[in-house]
């Protein structure tokens, strides 16, 4: 597929999607909701994980108010642009069969907030901010942002970001829990390409387990949720990788993982 708003890169087993609208801060627009879904699913059949990033000074600006009217001018259906667009990408992120990580750079404001905070692990330079901004233009949190954002950081810290539309920094993102780590910029690059390819070498089952297990947490009581346990951790047991990690550390050696 030939992309015009997005790239796609596949080394290492390592996919990364780079948002690539810089001129307008990768703002949001119908195109890019449309390549980023395709690559996601891409990723997700032929990589062991998965990247997502921006190009240029931000992450991601969110919507694009460009494309806030039809040609008729009429005003946008916000309500289906959500569930025919937004909904599958983050589906697509979410259910994502590998490791999603996002690294994020300069801004991540209102739905590029939240497309951040859809992957598995967030990691930050310090430089970067995170803004749910939506109340700026009279809307309400979207994009999964009322869901991730009390949960990650609870209902207090959730309630004022997005009721003051207050820039988060990376740092305090991190010390709230709302990301993994926030990291000197000064190298960033080099650090989540170095956190990305440890995934991609890693037990690619297992982590797909990690995934199922934790989201799944939130809805079960503790007996689903050990009864879980017990189903994923048979199914792991069985894998090529478990008995080369039994093996490895019987021989004190590093495991060498196939992702089988």
């Amino acid at each position: 597929m030939m992309y015009q708003t997005i790239s796609y890169q596949l080394a290492d087993g390592v996919a990364v999607i780079t948002l690539n609208r810089p001129e307008v801060m990768n703002a949001l627009s119908r195109a890019l909701r449309a390549e980023m879904l395709a690559a996601v699913l891409r990723a997700g059949s032929e990589a062991r994980v998965l990247v997502i990033t921006g190009a240029g000074r931000a992450f991601c600006s969110g919507q694009d108010l460009g494309d806030a009217s039809g040609k008729s001018g009429a005003p946008l259906d916000l309500e289906k642009v959500l569930n025919e667009e937004y909904v599958p990408l983050l589906k697509a992120i979410t259910d994502c069969p590998i490791p999603t990580l996002a690294a994020v750079q300069g801004a991540a404001a209102g739905a590029g907030a939240n497309l951040a905070l859809a992957a598995d692990v967030v990691i930050a330079a310090e430089s970067a901010s995170f803004i749910q901004a939506f109340t700026r233009i009279g809307l309400v949190p979207d994009a999964g942002g009322s869901y991730w954002l009390p949960r990650q950081i609870g209902l207090a810290r959730a309630m004022g970001s997005v009721l003051f539309a207050d820039k988060i920094t990376a740092r305090q993102a991190a010390e709230w829990g709302m990301i993994y780590e926030a990291v000197a910029d000064q190298g960033f690059d080099a650090h989540w390409q170095a956190r990305a390819l440890s995934l991609a070498h890693g037990p690619t089952l297992a982590y797909r387990g990690v995934k199922t297990a934790l989201r799944a947490s939130f809805g079960n009581d503790l007996d689903q949720q050990l009864a879980l346990e017990a189903r994923l951790q048979g199914a792991c047991g069985a894998t090529m990788d478990f008995r080369e990690g039994v093996a490895a550390f019987l021989e004190k050696r590093a495991a060498k993982f196939r992702g089988a």
